[in-house]
């Protein structure tokens, strides 16, 4: 038995052609019509009939279906696209060709669901934007004019508020180099110099380099007991350095007094090396996990502002760790403290 979403034009206007041919061949057979008339008006109504609905359907219906295609696709026709059009096109059944439009349908509506969350964070992005970047200047701009108004002869505040100009001024100065920064990596004009190097010993560099910070806290560093062998890595040691500089130093602005940061090293699967950075500090609420990274995003914009950030930190980590094909994810808890993991892919050997 015929089924409607199984039916190519071939065969729906065979179908067709076969019932009125019959219906012709009874009605000859009603009249009187001798059995060689009847079968000549049967085989000659099945074959007008089938032409004259094929060249229907193809020309009519297959017309407008043509024009739905180029629709879709919105492009001139290549020789390829003209082949379909031409011989693959006909074929398809109705319900093949209401498929392809419902998918067409769906990929539309993702894309501008897509335009419309872009925008969004466009809109948010830009807001950030001008808000870091009028903080500053409009400090520097109060401390300027205070000292013109006579403050700079007043030697009790015209060093203090030079102090807190340059300060501010310094923060510009982070904010533009990151978003610079950040631009590069996006563009990819920043290139990536990969190079063996052992894991722990950066991390040692690191905490060497961030000891001062620490010791003003009294939180103190190290490696995880079962994790000191030394691990090699394949990366760009230089930017590895930066990752591991943003993720130590924000485990120590946002960390408890007398606390810690431990570094700890695993090889996943013989391939990559996962490398955590975790803290016993503030930590934060579920609900910020799946932002950290964004540029600009903050779980407590007052106090990292007063902690110095530019809120660019996490967002330069995450490109540079993604420039090296590799991710990065994070675990926290409120006053439990949080952890940044990444991956990196593993010296030759290592994977011997």
């Amino acid at each position: 038995m015929l089924k409607a979403k199984n039916l190519s034009p071939q065969k729906l206007a065979a179908f067709t052609a076969f019932i009125l041919s019959v219906v012709m061949a009874l009605g000859c057979l009603f009249i009187g019509a001798t059995l060689q008339q009847t079968l000549l008006a049967l085989g000659l109504t099945f074959i007008v009939a089938y032409f004259l609905y094929l060249y229907t359907l193809q020309n009519f219906i297959y017309r407008k279906i043509k024009l739905i295609y180029k629709f879709i696709y919105q492009t001139k026709a290549s020789k390829r696209e003209e082949f379909f059009n031409k011989n693959i096109l006909p074929l398809k059944t109705i319900e093949e060709v209401s498929e392809d439009v419902e998918k067409w349908a769906s990929q539309k509506k993702e894309e501008l669901e897509n335009l419309r969350r872009n925008e969004a964070f466009r809109k948010e992005f830009l807001l950030n934007l001008s808000h870091e970047l009028k903080t500053p200047i409009f400090a520097v701009q109060g401390y300027i004019h205070t000292l013109l108004d006579g403050a700079l002869e007043d030697p009790n505040v015209n060093k203090d508020f030079l102090k807190k100009a340059t300060k501010n001024i310094d923060r510009l100065c982070r904010l533009i180099d990151d978003l610079d920064e950040i631009s590069k990596l996006e563009s990819g004009e920043m290139t990536i110099n990969k190079e063996q190097f052992v894991i722990q010993d950066l991390i040692r560099d690191v905490f060497d380099t961030l000891s001062i910070k620490a010791r003003q806290k009294d939180i103190k560093f190290g490696i995880k007991k079962g994790c000191e062998a030394p691990v090699q890595v394949y990366a760009d040691k230089e930017k590895i350095r930066q990752v591991l500089i943003n993720l130590i130093e924000n485990s120590v602005k946002y960390g408890k007094t007398e606390g810690q940061t431990i570094a700890s090293v695993y090889n996943m699967d013989g391939k990559r090396a996962l490398v955590e950075i975790s803290d016993n500090g503030t930590g934060m609420a579920e609900e910020h996990l799946p932002r950290v990274f964004e540029r600009f995003y903050r779980t407590d914009r007052a106090r990292s502002r007063d902690i110095g950030g530019t809120g660019l930190g996490l967002a330069i980590v995450k490109h540079i760790v993604e420039a090296h094909d590799q991710t990065i994810n994070v675990r926290s808890k409120v006053e439990v403290g949080s952890t940044f993991g990444f991956t990196l892919e593993l010296g030759r050997e290592n994977l011997l």
